[in-house]
Formats: structure tokens, C-alpha cells, sequence
């Protein structure tokens, strides 16, 4: 095969456009992945089917290239991540960062994406390091399957390879125009199979010239250019479906087309393969591996907002170590002259043994590696349990999960009865109800929002027993809930004491804050600003429940939107920004005393009026 430096043009247009979305800067850059996956097609099978019709293809050698090309440099970057995840991150972003090393490593990043961080739009991961390796997941598991295509197709049955790839190609493709788990067809290979295969059916049905009017073709591929520019870098399609089917269909046809005029067209060479073009293109994949783990701890250390200076800086230091890498491990372990394949495999698989070991073991002691005061864990705390693969035992989620135990009936005794109903926001209310001054009075219960509007006399009954119904889910919950309470059970309860915990945030990340401090903070005035959509959420939620919304957010911010961080004695009120720590829960209990009151008093006014006013409640 002739070098297609036009290649390099297109790897270059996709990975500056997949930087600028993990800036901020461009929406739709995140189709710099879709190119990325046709052009693999596209390569590995002109190399793989070239080397079937010569009778020299080899598994062994196919699986030895693709462990050169891509292994060294992804545990390069994995064993750095966690190293400077150890320096700077706290345990529960460590313990995630130590699942991610893992889960890279083994080629797995998009299926431990899809179970923990399902949004890939989430603001959260702007701040995993490693959160871009899931299309590494999706490449390599692409690579298990494609080469036994050939192998079991080999010599006069290799005709048959384009409909073995045509099939699978619809079958892959009707699955992710049918699929209506938007998260699950962007993670997963079955989804996204038909684009490395488009690119593979691209390099063998149109391997000679299409064109035989030169100057046509030169138009046609000016015109699809410009089309793939757009979908990326302009608002042009409304849906995602819609962009990666034109995104993957342009890319397809720019390769077969480009072919025909890559070293012949002045205009496309000049656009696609001027030296910086094709410069950009060759060290991609070091630039694609290094930006989000640069981005990503800079978010989490030292900026909060990145703007377009210190989009330049961080640009230009993933500019650098990708040069570095390039040349250095990208181009070494290539390299067959210079590095041996016992080297290389003893290199990877040591790598791969030491990075994958530490990362685990940090993931099972839930990345408590040393003291964390600010979250009351430490180190040697003989009372924590390992972690493995169970929620109720994660000491991040120990706290918050306990509450399920409450999700039963209420019992005879006297004390007020509270049902607290929602998701794990509820389970945040019923902790702040049992950290409070009132906490043996009530008998606080939990019930979900799916379980109170299902149909049944288990729900009815805890429901008409409660004196105190309180509702958290984060803004997910209004008015409508109680309409379908009342639809799902047949009756029409009288919900004249229930109320609505507000919506609570504490910011983009915890990181930049432990990153920042130091003895001269006063922990009763440092605040942050909180996400973008809270506030417009709140006012909506206030709106809908009037005097019965318990404001958080006016409790505990400014008028600017910015929100205290710490409790008065130095602790993080929120883990992750949104749920409580048990220290965050004792403050908010504290500072919702009179709410507490307010709603016992309505339930159980008689009885309690003396105890209430002894806590000093009017």
C-alpha cells in the first residue's frame, strides 16, 4: 500500500476536534471518535485482506502489530494516571480512578463506563482521567472478533469476507437504530460495530478508482470534506443518531474517494496532508491518550473553568508529551529492529501486571491511602472493610446505603412516624431526620418513588400510616407524584403534612478544594460555584411546592450561586458533590432544626408542643 497521508489530514481533523470537546469549546467534537473507529476499518482491512489474497496472513502477527501500535502506550499513560491519582485525588475519585486503570488495561473502560457513568455528557467526567480510553475498549474488542473473519475465510473462501461483513454490518446497525438505551449503544461494540466494518466494506468493494471524470471526483470530495467539517464543527443535525450516520457514511466515502487524488490534487493535499496536517495526524493517538488525563487533573487541581488561555497551555503541554511519546514509545516498540518481541512482551506484560495489581488493590481499600480529616477516614481505621464489588460495603456508600435497611413497614410503638420517599436523595433525607435532635422521636421509614405509586396494599398501608411524608429525589419528583399515588392505590390521601427536600449541590468536583487547602482557610466562608442547571431547578421545584419546599439552597448559598463546601469544623459536606457525608448530614440536621420541628409539630402537635419548645422552636 502506497502511505495515504491524507489519512493523517482526517486523524488529524478528528483528534483536534475530540480536544476541543473535551474543552468545552465544540458539541459535536466527540465525533472525532466515529472518524477515528471508520479509519481503523478502513486500515486494518486493506491491510488484512492484501495479506489474505498473498496467502501471508497471520493471527500471530496481527495480534503482535495491534500490541505494539496501542498496548505500551495506553499502560504508559494508565500507571501515570494512577500515580498522580495517588498524590492529589481523594479516596472515593481514587477508588474510581483505580477501577478505570483496570478496566483499561483489560479493554474494558466502555463497560465499566456504561455502569458507572452512563452520561457520557456528564459534567463528572471532565474529571476521570482516563475516561477516554473507552473507545480503546470498543477498537480492541473490534480486534478479538475481525481477524478470525479472515482466518476462517481464508484463501479461495476470502470472496466471501464482504457479506460476512455486510451482515454483521446491518444486523450491528439495526441494533443502534433500534436500541433505546442511548447509553448502551454508545458504549458498546454491538452498537458500534458497523462503523469499524464500514470502513473495512470502504477498503475492499472500492479498492480501485470510482472516478472517471477527474474533475468530478476532485468536487465530489471538496463537497464531502466540507459536509464532515460541518456535522463536527456546526449545530447541522439535531439527534446523535444522525450525526454518527453521517459522520460514519462522509468518512467512509472521503477514504475510498481521497485514494484516487491524495498525491494527485493539489487543493486536497494542500488541506489534508501540509506538513502540520499529516504531523498532527501521525502522533493522534499519543495526543488522543494524553489530553483528558492532562485536562482532567487540571480541572481537579488548579482551575476550576478552563478558558481559552488555559486551553493553550494544556494544549500545548499534551502538544509535548505527545511528541515525547511519539517518539519514544509509539515509534520504539513499532519498531521491530529496535525492539525485540520477547522485549516488548516483557515490557507490556510487566507493565500490565504492576499497574493493573496496584490499581485494584487501591479500588479494594476504596483509595483510602493515607489520612483524609476533611472526610473523617483514615488509613488505619481497623473498622473498614475491604472493598469488593458490593455497594452496602463500599465505605463511600456505607452511610447513604444503610438507610435501605428502613425500607419496611412501621412498627406500634408511639414514636411520630415519617416515611421519607425518593431515590438515594431521600436516603440523604433520612439520615439528615436521624442526625437531628429529634432522631428518637421519630420512626423514620424509606420507601422509593417507584414502590410508593405501585399498585399495592403493602405501599397503601405504610402510606396512610405516615404521620410525616417527606419527598427527596433531586428534582425529579412535583406535584404530578402525588396525583399518581393517589391513580396507582384508588383513593385520595390526604397529604396535608408533606414536604419536599430541596435540591442540593456542592459544585463540579471536591478535588480542586482538598487541592487548596490550607490552615488560613476559614471553612465557614469558602464556597464554589455550583453546576450551571441548579439554580434554574430550584426556583422550578419552589414554585411547584410553595411553603411546603424546604430550600436547601437558599440556606446554604449566596445570591451569586456560590454554595458552602465545609461544615464549620473543616469536613466536606457532600463526597461527591451531591450526596452527603455523615458530617454533611449532622450540619444540614442541625441547620434544618426548625423544619424538623415545624413538620413534627404539625403531625403530632399535642404530644410534642413542650418537647419542641425546650429546643427552642416557636
Amino acid at each position: 500500500m502506497k502511505y495515504r497521508t491524507d489519512i493523517d489530514g482526517l486523524r488529524a481533523l478528528a483528534v483536534v476536534a475530540v480536544i476541543l470537546f473535551h474543552l468545552g469549546f465544540l458539541p459535536n467534537g466527540y465525533l472525532g471518535v466515529d472518524v477515528f473507529f471508520v479509519i481503523s476499518g478502513y486500515l486494518i482491512t486493506s491491510i488484512v485482506y492484501g495479506k489474505s489474497e498473498a496467502r501471508k496472513f497471520s493471527i500471530i502477527d496481527f495480534y503482535e502489530r495491534r500490541i505494539r501500535r496501542i498496548i505500551p502506550l495506553l499502560l504508559v499513560v494508565t500507571t501515570l494516571a494512577l500515580l498522580l491519582g495517588l498524590v492529589v485525588m481523594l479516596p472515593d475519585d481514587l477508588e474510581n480512578l483505580g477501577q478505570s486503570v483496570v478496566a483499561s488495561n483489560v479493554s474494558a473502560n466502555n463497560i465499566l463506563m456504561y455502569f458507572t457513568s452512563a452520561d457520557y455528557w456528564s459534567v463528572r467526567n471532565d474529571y476521570k482521567p482516563l475516561m477516554h480510553t473507552w473507545s480503546l475498549g470498543i477498537e480492541e474488542q473490534f480486534y478479538l472478533l475481525y481477524p478470525f473473519i479472515f482466518f476462517a475465510l481464508g484463501g479461495p473462501r476470502l470472496k466471501y469476507v464482504k457479506y460476512v461483513l455486510l451482515t454483521l454490518s446491518i444486523a450491528s446497525l439495526a441494533a443502534f437504530l433500534w436500541q433505546e438505551d442511548e447509553s448502551a449503544k454508545f458504549y458498546f461494540i454491538q452498537y458500534r460495530f458497523f462503523e469499524l466494518a464500514a470502513g473495512g466494506l470502504g477498503a475492499i468493494l472500492f479498492r480501485k478508482s470510482i472516478f472517471t471524470h477527474y474533475g468530478l471526483g476532485r468536487y465530489c470530495l471538496y463537497g464531502l470534506l466540507a459536509l464532515t467539517a460541518a456535522i463536527m464543527f456546526l449545530p447541522v443535525l439535531a439527534t446523535n443518531e444522525s450525526r454518527v450516520l453521517a459522520t460514519t457514511g462522509l468518512s467512509v466515502a472521503l477514504l475510498v474517494v481521497g485514494k484516487q487524488y491524495f498525491d494527485t490534487d493539489k487543493v486536497y493535499s494542500w488541506i489534508m496532508a501540509n506538513p502540520v496536517m499529516t504531523f498532527i495526524g501521525a502522533i493522534s493517538y499519543s495526543l488522543y491518550m494524553w489530553h483528558q488525563l492532562i485536562f482532567a487533573f487540571a480541572r481537579y487541581t488548579v482551575v476550576e473553568e478552563i478558558t481559552p488561555s488555559w486551553a493553550a497551555g494544556l494544549s500545548a503541554l499534551t502538544l509535548g508529551l505527545s511528541v515525547l511519546t511519539y517518539y519514544g514509545v509509539e515509534n520504539t516498540f513499532r519498531d521491530r529492529k529496535r525492539m525485540r518481541t520477547r522485549t516488548v512482551l516483557l515490557f507490556t506484560g510487566g507493565l500490565f501486571v504492576l499497574s493493573t495489581v496496584a490499581a485494584f488493590y487501591v479500588y479494594s481499600i476504596g483509595g483510602v491511602v493515607r489520612d483524609y480529616p476533611e472526610l473523617a477516614l483514615y488509613k488505619d481505621d481497623p473498622h473498614r472493610k475491604l472493598n469488593l464489588l458490593s455497594r452496602s460495603q463500599n465505605i463511600h456508600n456505607a452511610y447513604n446505603e444503610r438507610v435501605r435497611d428502613l425500607n419496611m413497614d412501621f412498627s406500634g410503638n408511639n414514636k411520630i412516624k415519617v416515611l421519607v420517599v425518593g431515590n438515594s436523595f431521600a436516603r440523604d433525607a433520612a439520615n439528615i431526620l436521624l442526625e437531628s435532635e429529634f432522631g428518637e422521636s421519630m420512626e423514620v421509614r424509606y420507601a422509593t418513588g417507584n414502590f410508593v405509586v405501585k399498585p399495592g396494599g403493602q405501599a397503601l398501608k405504610r402510606l396512610q400510616e405516615a404521620e410525616v411524608i417527606l419527598i427527596a429525589a433531586q428534582g425529579e419528583l412535583s406535584n404530578t407524584m402525588l396525583q399518581e399515588i393517589d391513580e396507582a392505590h384508588g383513593v385520595k390521601m390526604d397529604y396535608g403534612n408533606t414536604w419536599v427536600l430541596g435540591t442540593k449541590d456542592f459544585g463540579n468536583s471536591n478535588g480542586i478544594h482538598y487541592n487548596r487547602l490550607t490552615p488560613e482557610i476559614d471553612y465557614r466562608t469558602y464556597r464554589t460555584r455550583m453546576k450551571s442547571n441548579v439554580l434554574p431547578k430550584n426556583e422550578w421545584l419552589r414554585t411547584e411546592w410553595g411553603d411546603r419546599y424546604i430550600d436547601l439552597i437558599a440556606m446554604l448559598s449566596t445570591e451569586e450561586g456560590e454554595v458552602l463546601v465545609f461544615t464549620p469544623d473543616g469536613r466536606f459536606i457532600s463526597q461527591d458533590t451531591i450526596h452527603l457525608t455523615k458530617s454533611g448530614a449532622q450540619y444540614l440536621a442541625s441547620v434544618l432544626s426548625d423544619h424538623i420541628a415545624a413538620m413534627l409539630l404539625v403531625a403530632r402537635k399535642s404530644d410534642m408542643e413542650t418537647e419542641i419548645i425546650q429546643v427552642g422552636y416557636e
